[in-house]
């Protein structure tokens, strides 16, 4: 009996740790299979993470192939329309655009408050004399201070002498205000000069293949008609721009001749005012 109830024990301390083994695999088995998900899962995960990266990158995508194209595009005009026609066209482009942006900058620079400026030499002379005043033009910039400041230089000369300098530097000021106009003027003549002679020469080379071949399809006369187009429309292009900069840049001249005899007649009626005239 003893050995009996002996191996019984026995059996259960053997199977005891077979079952929790046992156990254990099986929720090792579930734990896996609630950790590790399904192919489909798997699937959908990627698609989804596809889902959320594309848009960005198409869109990007896209406005590189936007920026290359169109690059791409105006080299091939370029081309097209003839490397030497459209080189001349392109020429007179820059040109005509630094000088319209030298110009600009000179006469934004240029531009000057008269009004504060008619005040500080009111002040300087009422405390400093006609050499204060002269200082305060020499230390402003632009054409109003300098035609100023020749007024001041003949002030003890009269009225007539002061108004006589005024209107000659005034005039030496507007030729220095207008330098470079009839350059921009001249490329915006010879761009579409130039596009039109593109034209004729490309026209010339439609008719020449029809005299050689007595009869030309329109796909061999379309590539000097092309020609004739495109440096027609490049000429015509670059004049519009220039002549937009142009006639900026004269109505900013004229602001600033208006403003240069505006303020020359308010100078001698300060110097009248203070007794500078004599």
């Amino acid at each position: 009996m003893k050995k009996l109830i002996f191996i019984l024990g026995l059996l259960v301390f053997i199977s005891n740790p077979f079952l929790a083994q046992t156990d254990t695999n099986e929720n090792l088995i579930i734990d896996s299979s609630i950790i590790e998900p399904s192919p489909e899962e798997d699937e959908q995960t990627q698609t989804a993470e596809v889902q959320e990266v594309a848009p960005a990158d198409i869109q990007q995508e896209e406005v590189e192939e936007e920026n290359t194209s169109v690059t791409q595009a105006l080299k091939l005009k370029f081309i097209e329309g003839g490397p030497l026609f459209m080189s001349f066209v392109l020429i007179a482009l820059i040109l005509g655009l630094a000088l319209s942006i030298e110009r600009i900058i000179y006469l934004n620079l240029a531009t000057t408050n008269s009004k504060q400026l008619l005040d500080d030499i009111e002040k300087a002379l009422s405390n400093g004399g006609e050499e204060a005043a002269k200082e305060v033009c020499r230390n402003t910039r632009g054409p109003v201070a300098s035609i100023f400041l020749q007024g001041l230089e003949r002030s003890s000369e009269g009225v007539e002498m002061v108004e006589k300098s005024v209107i000659a530097y005034g005039g030496v000021q507007m030729g220095l205000l207008e330098r470079g106009l009839s350059w921009i003027g001249l490329f915006i003549a010879l761009a579409p000069m130039l596009g039109f002679m593109g034209t004729v020469i490309g026209m010339i080379q439609a008719f020449d293949i029809i005299e050689l071949k007595g009869e030309a399809k329109p796909d061999e006369l379309a590539g000097g008609i092309k020609v004739a187009l495109i440096t027609t429309v490049s000429g015509l292009i670059v004049a519009i721009i220039l002549q937009i900069f142009y006639n900026y840049i004269v109505s900013k001249i004229d602001s600033l001749v208006n403003q240069m005899e505006d303020a020359s007649i308010s100078l001698i009626d300060v110097l009248v005012k203070h007794n500078a005239i004599k």
